[in-house]
């Protein structure tokens, strides 16, 4: 029996996805939720042992589960990894842009190679693999690029402004992928996720006292959990989200919405 017709536009049975950054946190959450939807994943990542692990467990768990390694920083690393896997494996029908890092520092003496790493791996990545992606998107009249924002896309907090600079970015290309990509028939949207509990916060996690702050600054007073992070991104990569193009979707508690 399929699902009913309402459940049925959130089904990714046939699907392929390309989530980067996916060893782990908040990319292997969402790759696990995706495959739980029916699609198959590609997980990627520098570190093909990490990702050999992440595959085991998925596929141990039912899913259909492959490995891409490439470093999403380097753009014809990027393109001849994806070019090589559609000729060789079959079309990527989403991208999950999911590869981040972050750097925390007082602005006035953040240092230059840090900030240039943070352009590279939440900036041009994103651009990097979604060109590559894209190109055979096009060529096929659609496709779903999700890309990982932040909170910070909108606000900053002391400390890492660079960082918040990079992900105000990621919004921002965003919406100028779906400006000249709608027309091709992809959907090119965002998730901002507010405070999860992640290796990326980990020194945020120990401290006691930001733990106070967030649980009084959020009106659902507590960190997310990366699963919750799984129902917007299979709606952004299913045919539920058909006609929603250039949208970043804040999945952070409220912490956006209340002063």
């Amino acid at each position: 029996m399929g699902l009913p017709a309402g459940l049925s536009l959130f089904d990714l049975t046939g699907r392929r996805a390309l989530v980067t950054g996916s060893s782990q946190g908040i990319g292997l959450a969402l790759a696990r939720g995706l495959a739980g939807a029916g699609a198959e994943i590609v997980l990627n990542g520098r570190d093909a042992v990490r990702l050999d692990g992440a595959a085991e467990a998925l596929r141990a768990d039912g899913f259909a589960a492959r490995t891409l390694p490439f470093d999403v920083t380097d753009h014809a690393a990027a393109r001849a990894a994806v070019d090589g896997f559609e000729v060789s494996v079959g079309p990527i029908d989403i991208l999950i842009n999911n590869a981040g890092q972050q750097h925390r520092a007082p602005l006035e003496d953040f240092p230059e190679d840090a900030f240039q790493r943070l352009l590279q791996v939440n900036v041009a990545s994103v651009f990097n693999v979604a060109q590559a992606c894209a190109r055979h998107m096009i060529a096929r009249g659609r496709g779903h690029v999700v890309n990982i924002c932040s909170v910070q896309s909108a606000l900053a907090r002391p400390g890492i402004a660079p960082y918040t600079a990079t992900k105000g970015a990621v919004a921002n290309l965003t919406r100028g992928m779906a400006t000249d990509w709608a027309r091709h028939g992809l959907n090119c949207n965002g998730i901002a996720p507010g405070y999860f509990d992640t290796p990326l916060n980990a020194a945020l996690k120990g401290d006691p006292a930001f733990g106070a702050w967030l649980a009084k600054r959020t009106p659902a007073g507590r960190w997310g959990r990366v699963e919750e992070l799984v129902g917007a991104a299979i709606f952004l990569s299913s045919d539920a989200a058909s006609f929603v193009n250039g949208t970043v979707v804040y999945v952070d508690g409220g912490i956006t919405a209340s002063l």
